[in-house]
């Protein structure tokens, strides 16, 4: 299966390090971050769910839920937590599916044969609490994620949803935001975007952050 932007992100029922989860019942109306594994106890993943943790209190402040994933069972997800907490001194607040047979990988795509055949790459989603596909990035296993990149995602997400409107390559909370071109009469334009807007071009719109 292979999900595009827009899919709703498939439900499931599976073990993890801190028992049985239904994502659904588990996500409730919150943002998620799903992000996998290639396996437990290396290096690079255990420097990923480090950050993870030490960002806990940045994901709450957007009510997004952190779950990661690896193809190894609950008990030893467990053992490579005390690994991790004490070796990025920090505190997993996330569970961490245990993926042993698969189910979850394949649903969501994460085995890719040609990077391994048994292992997940390092798939990133970012699922809204409509539960549909926000965001989809794969890391080769060799890489480690850019966090500050996920959020920074999903602060243009939750903008743009809230106030319709686009954001530039690079943008940051507080930059600059770009009018839509969906957007175009101007007494709609005036009443969004009472702090007025730059035309550098008829099709580039900038005006300030609406909630800033």
């Amino acid at each position: 299966m292979t999900l595009r932007l827009g899919d709703i992100a498939p439900d499931f029922e599976q073990d993890s390090s801190v028992g049985p989860i239904n994502f659904y019942d588990w996500s409730r109306d919150s943002w998620v971050v799903l992000f996998s594994h290639p396996a437990d106890f290396t290096p690079v993943c255990t420097t990923e769910l480090g950050l993870t943790a030490k960002l806990q209190p940045e994901f709450e402040k957007r009510n997004v839920k952190a779950l990661a994933l690896s193809v190894d069972p609950a008990d030893s997800h467990r053992q490579w937590i005390k690994d991790i907490e004490e070796t990025q001194h920090t505190v997993v607040g996330f569970p961490i599916i245990a993926d042993a047979d698969k189910r979850v990988a394949g649903l969501y795509d994460m085995i890719h044969p040609e990077q391994s055949a048994t292992a997940t790459v390092r798939s990133v989603f970012v699922i809204d609490p409509q539960r549909k596909v926000r965001l989809i990035l794969t890391y080769p296993m060799s890489t480690g994620r850019n966090f500050d990149e996920v959020l920074r995602v999903i602060d243009a997400l939750q903008l743009s949803d809230a106030h319709t409107v686009a954001t530039p390559g690079n943008w940051r909370d507080g930059d600059d935001v770009i009018i839509p071109l969906s957007v175009q009469d101007p007494e709609v334009i005036k009443q969004k975007y009472p702090k007025g807007y730059v035309a550098e071009r008829p099709y580039l719109r900038l005006t300030p952050q609406p909630n800033k």
